[in-house]
């Protein structure tokens, strides 16, 4: 149980210029360096390093809303969820051909380059961000 007494988790994705979802939620899914990781209520304190990729979060309601992010920070504590990220967009404010015509584009640019393949990663999560909401 969370401190006011509700089995939820408060949740907020903050991108540098935005708050990009905030809410209650019963569940969140994210990638870490270390591999995914579910938090429920009452989850131990954590402090980890994400990946680029996908974020599933699973509001009280039972609804599902998945984000793309770029590489940042998931940080646990007392039933509040803090992702930070440089960049972050949900599912629903994604351009799917767009992000696959930027898939191919930083796939055509070089595997070899630590900045295409930084925007191979950003546009195939946001790829998959989409087909998982879907």
């Amino acid at each position: 149980m969370s401190e006011s007494g509700t089995n939820a988790l408060q949740v907020e994705l903050v991108a540098a210029e935005r708050l990009v979802w905030s809410g209650a939620a019963k569940m969140v899914v994210a990638r870490t360096t270390e591999g995914d990781v579910g938090v429920l209520p009452g989850h131990a304190p954590l402090l980890s390093v994400l990946v680029e990729g996908v974020v599933d979060v699973t509001t009280v309601e039972g609804e599902t809303w998945v984000a793309a992010i770029d590489a940042g920070f998931l940080s646990v504590a007392g039933d509040r969820v803090s992702i930070l990220s440089e960049r972050a967009e949900m599912s629903h404010e994604i351009d799917l051909e767009k992000a696959r015509h930027d898939l191919e584009r930083a796939h055509a640019a070089g595997e070899n380059d630590d900045e295409a393949t930084a925007a191979v990663r950003s546009a195939e999560a946001r790829i998959r961000a989409v087909e998982k909401a879907s």
